[in-house]
């Protein structure tokens, strides 16, 4: 449904995307994360087609971003980062008007905006002016408005900035929905613990590169760090020397003896790390595996360098 070979953008000397590719699957949920810098917005904006790639190809839907970006544009709904919205016009009419440009006949358009207004929750304020709105009802007003022509694939960069938690958890079921009706969706986001239970594939990019792809079990097995809590009967002190020697990343101390840390090399590394703590006759009495979450396996794969 979308797919990037051998991508590459710069600008001038400056390399934002370096040879990406990967592929994503007809009704696909995809998170695009990444530091800030490291090309998802470049990425959007190719795939958009906002930008040409420097070199390289990107099609979506099976149809070329470079050669046929019209066509492109008819099977997409872009959503970005930043969007404005027209003050002294009611919701109603705001979305009339790109229902118009999106060559909607006037016969269609009320149904079709009554059809987008309850799909996105909003069918309350119709009438309300756009800059009357809550932060949390703009972002779903932008939505709606990506919906009008019923898009196959939806681009969607950071759609959760700035809401709170409540709005996040309304956007995160309203993108469930679309899923169900069988929409593609690319997500950009920094929100990664919210971005679990609700993609069925993860990309991280670091300067311009993928790092990591797959399902979240994948890309948790990638980043191959494990998390523990430890507790041991010996010295603090010496217990918290050995842990950083180890290679102990994140480490923080509880009460006495009780730890918590990241480690790479997986059961291998954990029992090296628990015969030296024996050796020095620090008692470990309790080691617990802590399952490695997608900001953990984000904070060891990225080292948060930027590109662009």
């Amino acid at each position: 449904m979308i797919e990037l070979v051998a991508v590459t953008h710069r600008y001038g000397e400056q390399v934002a995307l370096d040879a990406l590719s990967m592929r994503i699957e007809p009704q696909d949920t995809f998170a695009f994360i990444g530091p800030n810098g490291a090309g998802k917005t470049t990425t959007i904006r190719i795939l958009a087609t906002l930008l040409e790639p420097t070199e390289g190809e990107a099609s979506v839907a099976g149809i070329s971003v470079r050669e046929e970006p019209e066509r492109v544009r008819q099977v997409i709904g872009f959503m970005p980062d930043q969007f404005g919205l027209y003050d002294g016009l009611k919701v109603w009419e705001y979305l009339d008007l790109f229902a118009e440009l999106h060559g909607c006949a006037s016969a269609r358009r009320q149904r079709l905006i009554a059809d987008v207004l309850e799909l996105t929750d909003l069918g309350e304020r119709r009438e309300a002016f756009t800059e009357h709105l809550s932060k949390g009802m703009r972002q779903r007003l932008c939505l709606a408005r990506t919906l009008l022509h019923d898009p196959q694939v939806l681009i969607l960069d950071e759609p959760a900035s700035g809401l709170d938690p409540r709005a996040r958890s309304e956007l995160k079921e309203l993108l469930r929905e679309l899923r169900r009706m069988g929409k593609t969706i690319l997500v950009s986001s920094h929100i990664l613990p919210e971005l679990a239970d609700f993609c069925t594939r993860v990309g991280i990019l670091e300067e311009g590169k993928l790092v990591a792809f797959g399902t979240l079990e994948e890309v948790l097995h990638r980043a191959a760090c494990e998390g523990y809590h430890l507790r041991v009967l010996g010295s603090a002190q010496r217990a918290s020397e050995l842990l950083l020697a180890s290679g102990a990343e994140d480490l923080k101390s509880g009460e006495e003896g009780l730890f918590s840390f990241r480690l790479a090399g997986g059961p291998q590394a954990a029992a090296a790390l628990l015969k030296t703590l024996a050796l020095e006759e620090l008692e470990p009495c309790e080691l617990v595996p802590i399952r490695t979450d997608l900001e953990s396996a984000y904070l060891s794969l990225t080292r948060g360098g930027a590109s662009e």
